[in-house]
């Protein structure tokens, strides 16, 4: 009687029985047994389930350490006046040493590897959700279902609705970790306009750093938890629109620069580097005015009245420290999508080792 996959065979009778045909066992219903080589070991299989967080994690956390000297210039100038990128590095070298580019990096190192692997969850979700809502009504003509090959002319419409949904549910988590790491790079510059004695470099490198948890404790101590959340709808505006055009830049860009093989390395590299370029663009008004509010916090007591600040898109003061922003969002983005892209498809790859 011949066999079925989903029947096994019957006892042998006889020592000389010949083995099962391999085909009839080269498959697992769920389809983690390779044909070639064998079963995928329990954390093979956990890999490939969950092989976006991790490829997300394990790049952010290469990226940002990498970036984070650039981002430490850029909250500086956004803050304080600086005649320049140059004098705010040398100012930074003279009175905080190496160390002080990067000083507050311990909150985002956490926060971003956390951020960017519960983002890129909500928005490989997301793209299904959204795009199973719009394909009835436009059709399969005008958009595709998520991570299939090229770009029809309405994709862009679910990538930026599911870039919005990510971003605006993951300032809940960003929010506390980036304000105290905006407190932690200020700190001494807000000390300086303060004390004059100060101004000394010496008296400077005497002062000891709080870190980021005594950071985030004094500001829960004198403002309550919810003083973590100071400018939460500046950033909630800036991370919404942010991460919506991010996402759509990216997956344009990736689909621009594919082939019949799919991306290449370099068209990654490009398309991570554009996506930051060009969304760091459009949003840098609203991170600037972010940035200037949450020095107000910081520098006034608690219940004293914040000066009213009107908010001018075209400011000359609201692109202060942009060249530096673009700089640092190139390089990370670059680096971190081309890391992404290479773990997610060697886990991927698993079944073939």
């Amino acid at each position: 009687m011949p066999e079925t996959q989903d029947m096994a065979p019957p006892p042998s009778t006889s020592s000389s029985s010949s083995p099962s045909p391999p085909a009839a066992n080269s498959r697992i219903h769920d389809g983690v047994l390779s044909a070639r080589h064998g079963i995928l070991t329990p954390s093979q299989q956990l890999a490939k389930k969950y092989r976006t967080e991790i490829a997300a994690s394990a790049s952010s956390c290469v990226s940002t350490f990498i970036a984070f000297p650039l981002d430490s210039v850029k909250t500086r100038m956004q803050a304080y006046k600086f005649r320049s990128f140059w004098d705010c590095v040398t100012q930074t070298k003279q009175t905080e040493g190496m160390r002080g580019f990067w000083r507050g990096s311990l909150a985002p190192l956490a926060s971003v590897t956390l951020v960017r692997t519960v983002s890129f969850s909500i928005y490989s979700k997301s793209k299904q959700v959204y795009s199973s809502m719009l394909r009835p009504i436009l059709g399969d003509n005008l958009i595709s279902p998520p991570n299939t090959p090229g770009m029809k002319p309405c994709n862009p419409i679910y990538w930026f609705l599911s870039g919005a949904t990510a971003g605006g549910a993951i300032t809940v988590i960003a929010c506390p970790f980036e304000f105290t790491k905006l407190s932690a790079q200020i700190e001494l510059l807000m000390l300086r306009s303060k004390r004059s004695s100060l101004d000394d470099p010496s008296h400077i490198r005497k002062y000891k750093n709080k870190g980021t948890w005594q950071g985030a404790k004094d500001i829960v101590k004198t403002r309550g938890l919810l003083g973590l959340y100071s400018g939460f709808h500046l950033h909630f505006i800036r991370d919404s629109l942010g991460t919506a055009m991010y996402f759509t830049f990216y997956e344009s860009g990736k689909a621009l620069f594919s082939s019949t093989g799919g991306p290449s390395p370099l068209g990654i590299a490009a398309s991570g580097g554009l996506c930051g370029l060009l969304s760091w663009v459009l949003i840098y008004p609203v991170d600037s005015a972010k940035s200037i509010y949450q020095r107000d916090v910081l520098t006034h007591p608690p219940g004293q009245p914040l000066p009213k600040r009107p908010f001018r898109f075209f400011n000359r003061r609201m692109y202060r420290g942009l060249g530096v922003s673009m700089t640092r969002s190139c390089i990370l983005n670059s680096v971190f999508f081309s890391s992404y892209e290479y773990i997610k498809q060697r886990v991927n790859e698993f079944v073939d080792e």
